[in-house]
């Protein structure tokens, strides 16, 4: 069965580098991505997917505002917010508004691989334990 993310960045390089790790380290299938708001909340309000990665800032638009969007339209959906600002105060914001985990850009992409893994299934957790620092360094 094929698990489906959609990713929400700003970076082309980020979206494309971020689509190959999980591809190759989580076996997860990217079905899309965008880099605004407005197009976040118009294809995951019409398509099938299984996990949403989306970043707090947009090149339009907040990523805040899309995590909203879903969680209200699709509460039993899993979201996951990876940015470069992710102080207490914004991981706990991300959370009220529904985040399933906030991850770090810069420090936590293993983390964000390994809860990528987990919920992709048994098994597939093991084989992305292993992140080496130069892919988890060319994800970002």
């Amino acid at each position: 069965m094929t698990f489906r993310v959609y990713i929400v960045d700003d970076s082309s390089t980020v979206r494309t580098n971020l689509s190959e790790t999980l591809k190759e380290l989580a076996q997860i299938d990217p079905v899309g991505t965008t880099d605004t708001e407005h197009e976040a909340k118009r294809w995951l309000a019409s398509n099938d997917w299984d996990l949403a990665i989306i970043d707090l800032f947009l090149r339009e638009g907040s990523g805040m505002n899309v995590l909203q969007a879903v969680r209200k339209a699709r509460p039993q959906q899993r979201i996951v917010v990876l940015s470069n600002h992710s102080s207490p105060d914004v991981r706990w914001r991300c959370r009220q508004l529904g985040a399933d985990a906030v991850f770090d850009k810069s420090t936590e992409i293993e983390a964000l691989v390994e809860f990528c893994a987990g919920v992709r299934g048994p098994g597939v957790a093991q084989d992305a334990a292993v992140l080496p620092q130069s892919t988890a360094q060319a994800a970002m």
